[in-house]
């Protein structure tokens, strides 16, 4: 802490200081609101949204609402919000991060800020990490909110439009980041308003907010359809790659020139860089791959998708690990999320890695795919009128939180002070002795019933660590991040007596760790032990007022096992607690010094003991390829003993300098990512607003007519072009063709004319274009033609905008070599994207009015056929003859043969 920190306070503690006031309000109205029937504590709700409705703000409302919803979590869940509890809510409120240490009850405290902005009706949004934590907040925190008269939905992986559009009506809606995202995307993407699902974005509650907006704002969003199949290329580029030497390059490469030499005199035919993860063609590999693929030069354009298809296997074998990037589980590629360990189901790599991975594996190579729609996080994230967030981590981020999404991190005090013991790392010279130790502390940590729970960065690793623990007959629980429900059950008692569990970081994320154990989850155990149902089992802590006798009887019993179980955890905490309490071991250093806190902050709940420790070694990935030739100098000083662990101060500040450099580098691929994004962002919003006017019934029949207007404009304006002599003269036959293919003008239409000019030509095809739509009108009925302009227009640009996103990521992918010549990338990607977004946007007019000149009205082609027939039947011999017009056809324009002087239209061809 710097000298003004202790004279001023911290940022955190001036902000909570300016708000101490507010908290105290909300306090004091605690004995008045607790004298309330239950009746009139529920019909607080409609008297807060009556009074929001007569102009009082929120704001204005934020002490009795809190205090409301204090009472009520109070009379529902026997739970009552501490004042630290009222500060994180209020920082919610204010739109801003909420830092609260693990056990200090995230959950409750998002009730206090989703229950006073539902009272606008606008909708809240609460997001979880999964749909495990998003199904159980809601079942959990709904009751409060039911009770108080609002509406709760939760969205799901597997529910229909229907259910999605009834959740997202709700007051207040959980779910997890993807399916918010992917509704948005989807909405953008429909015919019909009534198939939209969301409601316009206005206040959301991130739980999770580092994970969420910081860990997954690398990846895009993307809504996939099939794309080309072209697997054999795959299957080629991974036998070619097959045929190669290489080597991994060593950590001491740093001198650029020194490498640039050598990589010109290499022998092997690709290099493999683990710190970069890139791998790379050496001059070998490039003529080998000339000569396999029998080109002449690899770098030609024309062969641009044979060199992707290779980069890609290169990078498929050199730099993606099976059980560390990927599991494969029934002939599928699953991606591990590298942050928590976590399974990834239905995602794939984009640009045709997954199918070199599928390759690589031997797999059944599926066809690549084609982006219909995509947004990051990042930028979804931003479209919210309020956004919130919450997180035992957020301090270490907090630039990037600032810069992207403008929103500051408050760190909130603990309600009890925290004793756990951090313990200063221990560093081993290489893996197998880091494991024999942790293996040694385990078992005596075992030995005196102290529970232990172990964090690996890999499945790998973790599996790793469990035979050790066999071999040493301990016995343990390993989580691979496979189940979320069964993950946080196996967590939930984590804190057992005993217990030991390996879990790969920060599985079960967001369920507390309660020393002794949770009796909730061990009552709901019994209960399946005994053949209770699932669909049983989710009711029985439901408090949903229902009259099956079967769910009654089940919920009796699980009330009386609560409270058996009760009794025994809080004896068997008192045990925990007497053998030091909940003791975190980290196997490694994650790149990120958050998660390494997140694993941390697993003990010493709410004033609970504990301890945490980090077992390092040379051979862990950080130090590898951040911190490698420094640290195995500095281990050759110290000479140390394979065994023996050193806790050197010098180390230490290697370690810290390293995951700096990477958090330093990862903040920059994803300000990248953004970058790039934003320019996409500001067309999507253009195209998505467009849109939406649409789909909301807007008549768009004068937007039509400006297009037609522009179209001929633009058009005659071309084919008046320079002869050899540097003189202006009309192409004709360009003109005619441009008016018979567009418009379907009969092939004469420009016979008649004498001496055409530019203007007398516009005028002529506004006309006739006038009076082929007017017919197009009479053909379908004039509101039904509205409706068809209305679905034309969106299906042409649904189309051209998939092509656009696909040829921006084209111009993307090859943007990078402009840098070479001193051009900024994303300048220039800006500056080509709006080019391209231009092209488009005549594109579309050019295409929409095509579609609308030649659609074709099938009720009435049915009607034309059996007319046909009628008139072309003989009654006498029944064989059809040529039908003969009595008259002329008189055109809807021309002058009405009574001799009226009107248009035809206008008189007796009115009613026709």
């Amino acid at each position: 802490m710097g000298l003004l920190e202790k004279i001023f306070g911290t940022y955190s503690e001036r902000e909570i200081k300016k708000i101490d006031s507010l908290v105290d309000s909300v306090m004091k109205l605690d004995s008045e609101i607790e004298k309330l029937s239950d009746s009139e504590l529920k019909g607080k709700t409609e008297e807060f949204r009556n009074r929001y409705k007569n102009g009082e703000s929120l704001d204005d409302l934020l002490p009795e609402a809190f205090a409301v919803m204090r009472e009520a979590a109070w009379r529902v869940l026997g739970m009552k919000h501490f004042r630290v509890q009222i500060i994180g809510g209020i920082i919610l409120h204010q739109g801003r991060i909420s830092e609260m240490k693990t056990g200090e009850g995230k959950t409750l405290v998002a009730t206090l800020p989703a229950y006073l902005n539902a009272i606008s009706g606008d909708g809240v949004h609460v997001v979880t990490v999964n749909d495990y934590l998003a199904e159980r907040d809601k079942q959990w925190m709904g009751k409060v909110y039911e009770f108080l008269g609002l509406s709760v939905g939760c969205i799901l992986h597997d529910m229909q439009p229907d259910e999605r559009k009834e959740a997202y009506a709700a007051d207040i809606t959980y779910g997890t980041n993807n399916e918010f995202g992917f509704d948005y995307l989807r909405d953008n993407m429909v015919v019909y308003k009534e198939e939209m699902v969301q409601r316009p974005l206005n206040y959301c509650i991130v739980d999770e907010v580092d994970s969420i907006l910081i860990d997954e704002a690398r990846t895009p969003l993307i809504i996939s359809g099939q794309g080309d199949d072209s697997t054999d290329m795959y299957i080629r580029a991974r036998d070619f790659i097959n045929t190669l030497s290489y080597r991994v390059k060593s950590e001491d490469e740093s001198n650029l020139e020194r490498f640039n030499r050598e990589f010109e005199e290499e022998t092997v035919d690709f290099v493999i860089s683990e710190k970069d993860k890139t791998s790379t063609l050496t001059d070998n590999g490039i003529k080998k791959a000339e000569q396999y693929f029998n080109i002449e030069n690899l770098s030609d354009i024309e062969n641009m998708e044979i060199a992707h298809h290779i980069n890609q296997a290169l990078k498929a074998k050199g730099n993606m690990r099976r059980d560390i990037d990927y599991v494969v589980n029934d002939g599928e590629i699953i991606i591990v999320d590298e942050f928590t360990g976590r399974l990834m189901y239905g995602r794939r790599y984009s640009e045709g890695l997954h199918q070199a991975i599928e390759a690589k594996e031997d797999l059944e190579v599926k066809a690549e795919s084609k982006t219909l729609a995509t947004i990051t996080f990042q930028n979804y994230f931003r479209m919210y009128k309020k956004l919130a967030g919450m997180t035992g981590t957020a301090m270490t981020e907090e630039e990037e939180f600032r810069d992207i999404y403008h929103i500051d991190v408050v760190e909130i005090p603990t309600n009890k002070p925290i004793i756990r013991k951090d313990e200063n790392d221990v560093i081993y010279k290489d893996e197998e002795s880091k494991f024999r130790a942790v293996t040694r502390d385990i078992k005596e940590a075992n030995a005196k019933g102290q529970p232990v729970l172990v964090g690996t960065i890999s499945i790998e690793k973790s599996e790793e660590l469990s035979r050790f623990l066999k071999r040493s007959g301990i016995k343990h629980n390993v989580l691979n991040a496979k189940k979320h429900a069964q993950e946080s059950e196996i967590v939930a008692q984590a804190g057992r007596f005993g217990a030991v569990t390996i879990a790969t970081n920060m599985a079960g994320r967001g369920t507390d760790i309660v020393l002794g154990g949770n009796p909730e989850f061990l009552a709901k155990q019994e209960l399946k032990k005994r053949g209770m149902s699932d669909e049983i089992l989710e009711e029985v802590d439901s408090y949903n007022e229902t009259t099956v006798e079967e769910i009654l009887d089940a919920r009796e019993k699980y009330q009386d096992l609560v409270k058996k179980y009760k009794v025994k955890t809080d004896e068997e905490a008192q045990e925990v607690i007497d053998a030091g309490g909940l003791f975190i071991i980290g196997t490694e250093r994650h790149e990120s010094r958050r998660i390494d806190n997140q694993l941390r902050g697993r003990s010493g709940r709410q004033g609970d003991p504990g301890r945490s420790r980090f077992y390092i070694s040379g051979d862990d990935d950080l130090i590898r390829l951040f911190a490698g030739d420094r640290f195995k100098e500095t281990m050759e000083r110290i000479d140390a003993d394979d065994d023996e662990p050193v806790e050197a101060r010098i180390l230490t500040r290697l370690i810290e300098s390293a995951q700096r450099k990477v958090e330093g580098n990862n903040f920059s691929i994803r300000k990248h990512v953004l970058q790039y994004d934003d320019v996409m962002n500001k067309q999507r919003e253009v195209i998505y607003g467009e849109r939406k006017k649409v789909l909301e019934g807007e008549n768009i029949k004068d937007d039509i007519h400006a297009m037609i207007e522009h179209i001929i404009d633009k058009n005659i304006n071309f084919y008046n072009k320079m002869d050899h002599e540097n003189k202006l003269n009309l192409d004709l036959e360009g003109i005619k063709n441009f008016g018979v293919n567009t418009f379907g003008f009969e092939e004469e239409f420009l016979d008649d004319i004498e001496n055409p000019t530019v203007d007398s030509l516009k005028e002529l095809f506004n006309t006739l274009a006038e009076e082929k739509y007017a017919d197009k009108e009479e053909e379908f009925d004039e509101e039904k033609f509205r409706e068809v302009e209305r679905i034309v227009l969106l299906q042409i640009v649904d189309q051209k905008w998939m092509d656009h996103i696909d040829a921006m990521d084209q111009l993307r992918k090859g943007i990078g070599l402009r840098a070479v010549g001193q051009v900024d990338p994303v300048r220039a990607y800006a500056e080509e994207g709006f080019d391209m977004f231009e092209q488009m946007n005549e594109s579309i007019k050019e295409d929409t009015v095509k579609m609308l000149y030649h659609v074709v009205n099938p009720d009435r082609m049915k009607r034309v056929r059996v007319a046909k027939d009628i008139q072309t039947g003989n009654p006498e011999d029944g064989k059809k003859r040529p039908y003969v017009r009595k008259s002329d056809k008189v055109g809807r324009n021309d002058l009405c043969p009574c001799g009226s002087g009107k248009k035809y239209k206008n008189c007796h061809g009115q009613n026709k």
